[in-house]
């Protein structure tokens, strides 16, 4: 049970840095300055969550790894985020599109571990992501609906950035080995427990942004155990390349 526990928290883990490292993208790119720096701090944010899960995962992993170990030296076959953060930022309809999808799932995630989860350095970590989020998926629900029901060019884009980015949201509600032998030891409920709320909660936001619900069944996936788009290596070769040329620098 260690190792599998150890494995799902990785999956936590690589959500946050992953999808940290893709919004910090935009710095200095946002489409508004307001907008830059709200994109900044919810990386930030994001950030923040990766370390505290990364450490912890390290911790039971038992290995000596520590967070920047975990982050800056194992390969794309290692990492353990599901494929929707990994994907490329493209213009900003394809990021809140990517990001109002994974929002409001990391919302129900992090409610879970929060109050029901048995592991109580994870429901520590949990409280804590969990008002962070809330403020994200706000964000983000906001602006797919200012997109959806704006102009018609955004209206436009923005449902070819859901009907593009929809088949990779079937990947967040799997359960495997792993996530079931953590339900079964009180950590977390199955991720097939939560699609009947997220569904109902996207389909609101996208009625509300005047947006179709794409009908696709195509089921994308890999991602949790270590099957990456190729859009990953390219990002990881920018993230850790410092640390990989100068390994143990300190500042």
């Amino acid at each position: 049970m260690a190792d599998q526990e150890h494995e799902w928290i990785l999956r936590l883990g690589d959500d946050a840095l992953v999808l940290a490292q893709r919004l910090s993208e935009w710095c200095s790119h946002g489409p508004a300055l307001e907008e830059d720096i709200a994109l900044s701090n919810i990386a930030l944010d994001l950030l923040g969550q990766a370390r505290a899960l990364l450490t912890l995962a390290g911790q039971r992993e038992g290995l000596g790894r520590d967070e920047d170990a975990l982050a800056y030296f194992r390969t794309d076959r290692e990492f353990r985020n599901a494929l929707l953060v990994e994907l490329p930022n493209g213009d900003f309809g394809d990021t809140i599109v990517r990001q109002m999808l994974f929002d409001q799932f990391a919302v129900l995630r992090y409610e879970a571990l929060a109050s029901q989860t048995v592991d109580l350095e994870l429901a520590a970590i949990a409280a804590k992501a969990l008002k962070e989020v809330r403020y994200h998926a706000a964000h983000s629900a906001q602006w797919v609906v200012r997109l959806g029901d704006g102009t018609e060019e955004s209206h436009r884009r923005v449902q070819e950035s859901l009907n593009m980015l929809w088949p990779y949201t079937a990947e967040l509600f799997e359960d495997d080995a792993v996530s079931k032998a953590c339900n079964e030891a009180g950590v977390l409920p199955l991720n097939a427990s939560f699609t009947a709320r997220w569904t109902e909660q996207v389909r609101a936001i996208l009625e509300e942004a005047t947006l179709t619900c794409p009908e696709s069944t195509a089921l994308l996936t890999g991602g949790r155990s270590g099957r990456h788009t190729e859009h990953l290596s390219y990002m990881l070769a920018e993230m850790q390349v410092l640390q990989r040329t100068y390994p143990g620098a300190e500042w």
